[in-house]
């Protein structure tokens, strides 16, 4: 609590009020709409591994999410006061990054939430270490120091090093920390080492996305183009935990608990992926400022 209230105040006091006023009004309808596929395909992947891909339930509410995402654009497209400017997506700059943020959000949720559960797995189990919740932190504890670190240095290299260029080593850094995971995992250094790796992609990769589609949109879309980013991470997070999910358990032990050949198949498919953001974050164009006139009513 004290820590918020710290934040709180420091945002208060140090951080400057932007001056960019941007006249308008909320379009509920659009409002709706986006909540609502949003809602459905959150709820559908992330319920897919326990109740089933293939249940009534979860293909109702992907079909939902479709039904009501088709609707969203539609009306986005056609509205004169669009909540989100369709054009504004469609730029270059801003669908690349938001299709490596979609990747990149799968890789690392996947791997950030299942190295705790490898390392609580008691070592009857042919892998694991048996750590406690508070043991199991710790060896996250190089992946979070590395990211805070680098996250504070990403500005400050971009005049040498691109925000394109780090959000591709970002990704292929995370693609590395995978690969680490899937085939060397016997000791805690080891996954230490994958984390640490992991730390280093998201801290060079994870701003950068946002300052990639805010340098490319006209300053009154800046805060829509980076939060409609930061859905689409969360979305690929979702989508990816899910997914990572029905994979660690898909075989399991006479215990219940899951097989190792269940975490070295998940590891190795999001370093795939991530393999597969670092190639959209080369398709990235450089950052080009796009004037985008009201859409007459």
């Amino acid at each position: 609590m004290i820590v918020v209230l710290m934040a709180a105040f420091t945002a208060y006091r140090f951080v400057p009020e932007s001056r960019v006023r941007t006249p308008g009004r909320i379009n509920w309808t659009a409002t709706f709409l986006l909540s609502g596929w949003l809602v459905a395909l959150l709820l559908g992947v992330s319920q897919g591994s326990s109740w089933g891909w293939g249940s009534p339930a979860v293909l109702t509410l992907f079909g939902v999410a479709i039904v009501l995402l088709v609707a969203w654009i539609r009306l986005e497209v056609r509205s004169a006061n669009p909540l989100i400017d369709m054009r504004m997506m469609r730029l270059p700059a801003v669908w690349t990054t938001n299709t490596v943020a979609l990747l990149f959000g799968a890789a690392m949720f996947a791997a950030w939430a299942f190295i705790p559960q490898l390392a609580q797995t008691p070592p009857s189990q042919g892998y694991g270490f048996g750590a406690s919740v508070s043991q199991a932190g710790l060896l996250m504890l190089p992946m979070l120091v590395v990211m805070f670190f680098v996250g504070i240095l990403s500005g400050r290299m971009a005049p040498f090093f691109s925000f394109r260029a780090q959000l591709a080593v970002g990704s292929i850094l995370t693609a590395a920390a995978c690969t680490v995971l899937a085939v060397a995992h016997d000791q805690a250094w080891e996954v230490a080492v994958g984390g640490g790796l992991l730390g280093l992609g998201v801290g060079l990769a994870y701003a950068t996305m946002t300052n990639l589609v805010v340098d490319a949109v006209p300053v009154t879309q800046t805060s829509v183009a980076s939060g409609m980013n930061a859905n689409i991470r969360t979305i690929g997070g979702s989508i990816g935990a899910g997914v990572m999910s029905s994979l660690v358990t898909a075989q399991l032990s006479i215990t219940g608990l899951p097989l190792e050949a269940g975490y070295i198949n998940g590891f190795a498919t999001f370093a795939v992926i991530a393999i597969l953001a670092a190639g959209c974050a080369l398709l990235v164009p450089r950052a080009r400022k796009v004037d985008l006139q009201p859409v007459a009513a």
